[in-house]
């Protein structure tokens, strides 16, 4: 289960090269980008210190690369998360807080990574779910703009939420947890094997290309519904499995703030349980095959990308290619950096120029970003701002947002249509504090009004790093620190 704060958090990110490439070539060799985007992955790796999750394939990618323990998206939830990392700009400006718009035609004719790297040579390609389907991506992935031939999708994704879990009773069933026998489901076949086997295809089409190649690869798992190769569960017995270590609802958590989880009781195993809504316990034995499933999961997904990488070593492609592997949402695990960063970093690193700083507003201008870059993080020479930064932690800020449509949990807590919201979570996270106000919002206007304050979050992450202790209330008899000041 995500802590309490509704997603406000962030995930590690991993960048850097595979094989003997060196981050430090010359603009003039052309290195290539393979960029994997993972769904709802949390830092539940072993290159994070977990000494349960099975993941040797991305332990050793981490090895190789820069690995950043505190990397927060923008707001957790798929579209608007993608469209924000992928455009390098916030959801406040990509104006997407839901499904239901695309920025183009909503917001700005924003440019994005993979446009970029295609208007300066790149063969561009995507397979899996790299921008959120639908809506938000225009039911294209954004074609022709981002990519240079038309995005792959695997054939059997239109399986994921349907009957093809098989329960205790014998019957199938749309359940969250789905351990599956591979050759009895529908195709015979999973979305991120499929997606594995057609970025490999490309991979080997690439190697004799005389141009350089972006090829963004999005896996599906972890994200619910739990359905993977059902051998991958014995890793991981039962017995074996303990519960979160922080599983209450903290006493000065602000009802607007905690996430009723609505998406996962609506899954048939969960309905099961009848739950009480919103803050209704799942039983512990269900929780522990919560978790198993979870970790199945990932250890699955490892492997994906073990044959990913695997193929880029065995094509003599590793040691010309920038990889960037990275969540789109998550949960908190060094460096303090937001995935907005991704932008401006993957242009340095591949030699091209660097995207300016947006002006505020932005909606007008079509190349810029808004995040930092971090190029400066692969040098070995420090500048003058990187021993700056170092020297000043408290420097580093990270913000992110969360909509909701009330200040209590409702059906639709977690996922709100831009209309339906009222009230609108900004976090800032900094080196000691995460610093959160729930100010009111106009859906119409896209307006946040920090004069309409309907709650607060305050805690110090060093002394309370599982977020217990709200000392909001308490710091409104002084002034915040200056870092806080919203």
């Amino acid at each position: 289960m995500l802590p309490p704060g509704g997603g406000l958090l962030w995930l590690g990110l991993v960048l850097g090269s595979v094989g003997s490439a060196a981050l430090g070539s010359s603009a003039t060799d052309a290195l290539n980008v393979l960029l994997i985007i993972v769904d709802d992955l949390r830092p539940s790796l072993g290159c994070y210190g977990d000494k349960l999750i099975r993941s040797p394939n991305m332990d050793q990618l981490a090895s190789r690369s820069l690995l950043f323990q505190n990397a927060f998206a923008q707001q957790a939830v798929c579209a608007p998360s993608r469209v924000s990392l992928l455009t390098g700009r916030r959801p406040d400006t990509t104006r997407l807080y839901d499904f239901n718009s695309y920025w183009r035609a909503h917001s700005g004719n924003f440019s994005t990574i993979p446009q970029y790297f295609k208007e300066n040579g790149y063969v561009t390609m995507s397979v899996g779910k790299v921008f959120h389907p639908g809506v938000s991506s225009n039911h294209s992935d954004d074609s022709p703009y981002s990519w240079s031939v038309p995005p792959y999708h695997p054939s059997s994704e239109k399986y994921e939420n349907t009957k093809t879990c098989r329960g205790p009773d014998g019957e199938l069933h749309a359940n969250l947890l789905c351990p599956v026998d591979v050759a009895d489901v529908p195709e015979g076949t999973l979305p991120d094997k499929q997606s594995t086997e057609q970025a490999i295809r490309l991979l080997g089409k690439m190697k004799t290309s005389a141009s350089p190649f972006f090829l963004a690869v999005g896996y599906h798992k972890p994200h619910i519904p739990f359905r993977y190769p059902k051998e991958f569960q014995k890793l991981y017995p039962l017995e074996n499995i303990t519960l979160a270590p922080d599983p209450q609802v903290p006493a000065g958590l602000p009802p607007v703030a905690y996430n009723p989880w609505m998406d996962i009781r609506q899954r048939e195993d969960v309905q099961a349980l009848n739950l009480s809504v919103p803050y209704g316990p799942i039983p512990a034995d269900f929780q522990r095959k919560i978790r198993q499933s979870y970790f199945a999961c990932v250890s699955y997904l490892d492997t994906q990308v073990g044959h990913l990488l695997s193929a880029l070593d065995d094509l003599q492609l590793a040691s010309s290619t920038i990889v960037a592997l990275t969540s789109d949402h998550g949960r908190q695990a060094g460096d303090l950096v937001e995935l907005l960063s991704l932008f401006p970093t993957l242009a340095g690193l591949a030699g091209l120029p660097v995207p300016p700083r947006c002006p505020i507003p932005s909606f007008h201008v079509e190349l810029c970003r808004e995040g930092r870059n971090l190029l400066k993080h692969f040098q070995v020479r420090d500048s003058e701002e990187d021993l700056y930064i170092r020297g000043n932690p408290r420097e580093l800020v990270a913000y992110s947002q969360y909509p909701r449509p009330a200040d209590s949990p409702q059906w639709n807590s977690d996922k709100p249509s831009l209309k339906d919201i009222k009230v609108m979570g900004y976090s800032i996270r900094t080196v000691d504090y995460r610093y959160t106000v729930w100010v009111g919002f106009n859906p119409r206007e896209f307006l946040a009004n920090f004069s309409d304050v309907h709650a607060g979050e305050l805690y110090f992450v060093a002394s309370d790093p599982w977020q217990d202790h709200n000392m909001y209330n308490d710091s409104q008899g002084g002034a915040l620190p200056r870092s806080l000041t919203p």
